[in-house]
């Protein structure tokens, strides 16, 4: 890859800020030339210190009036809390909104998000099955016409999409480990990693996947080094909690408790700050 393959642009994390605040953001962004953006999708925010959560596609409603940004969200789950069939729905609205510079970033999920209605949270396995198949019922929506589903995880009844855009919105596919790269490389029309992971990136790549690769990766900037790992710590010590947990934890109040033993250095680990 050479630097005319790269282009950077910035996340709006929906923890952290509220609606307005984001919209701000946004603005002041695409002032200084950013034209890609990308925003999180999430009920809760992962610890109370964060503090925010607003609904993704109200906030995408107003950022898609900021003239010539690409959108996309970071990532959504459409397989739990809301139906592919309304997700499909929103993304096509979205799409239009931006005049088609809308990409769909999907994944399989957290519990902190997606217990919300008393579902019973699936093993991961399950979780990436019910993934494809959401993708399934999103690419058939977006093909115009009324179109029904039966599915093992979803079922559509004679439903139309009547906004569409000429071009359905890519989808990126988040992926945490060779299992959920190598769906995304057969379903997914690109790949989205929390930081620069060589080795999902390459699984996908391996497995087919020839679409872009979009990777969010945190910065906190301080004029001191020590006050910006301290703030880091402070707003994600969830960055140092291990292995399934992040996926697997209910609420907040469950990560507070999780995050009792991280260490500063464990959360900021090699964060560019300063």
């Amino acid at each position: 890859m050479d630097a005319s393959d790269l282009s950077v642009g910035i996340g709006l994390s929906s923890e952290e800020h509220g609606p307005r605040a984001i919209v701000d953001q946004a603005r002041a962004a695409l002032d200084h030339g950013f034209d890609q953006m990308a925003v999180t999708d999430h009920y809760h925010p992962w610890v109370d210190e964060q503090g925010h959560s607003p609904f993704v596609w109200s906030v995408l409603g107003a950022l898609s009036q900021l003239d010539g940004v690409a959108l996309g969200t970071a990532v959504t789950c459409p397989t739990m809390r809301i139906h592919p069939a309304v997700i499909a729905q929103a993304a096509a609205t979205t799409s239009l909104l931006t005049g088609g510079r809308f990409w769909l970033g999907v994944g399989t999920g957290e519990n902190l998000n997606e217990h919300i209605l008393g579902d019973r949270w699936p093993p991961a396995t399950e979780r990436l099955a019910m993934l494809g198949e959401a993708v399934e019922v999103l690419r058939l929506l977006w093909q115009g016409g009324e179109r029904s589903f039966d599915g093992d995880h979803y079922v559509v009844e004679d439903a139309r999409l009547y906004d569409l855009p000429d071009e359905p919105p890519k989808i990126m596919m988040s992926a945490f480990g060779p299992a959920a790269a190598r769906v995304a490389a057969e379903v997914a029309d690109g790949l989205v990693t929390t930081g620069p992971d060589a080795e999902t990136i390459s699984v996908y790549r391996d497995n087919g996947g020839t679409g872009d690769v979009t990777t969010l990766a945190k910065i906190c900037w301080d004029e001191d080094e020590a006050r910006a790992r301290a703030t880091y710590h402070r707003l994600w010590p969830t960055s140092g909690v291990p292995g399934q947990l992040s996926q697997d934890l209910r609420t907040p109040a469950l990560f507070e408790q999780a995050i009792q033993t991280v260490r500063l250095e464990d959360s900021v680990g090699d964060t560019p700050v300063g």
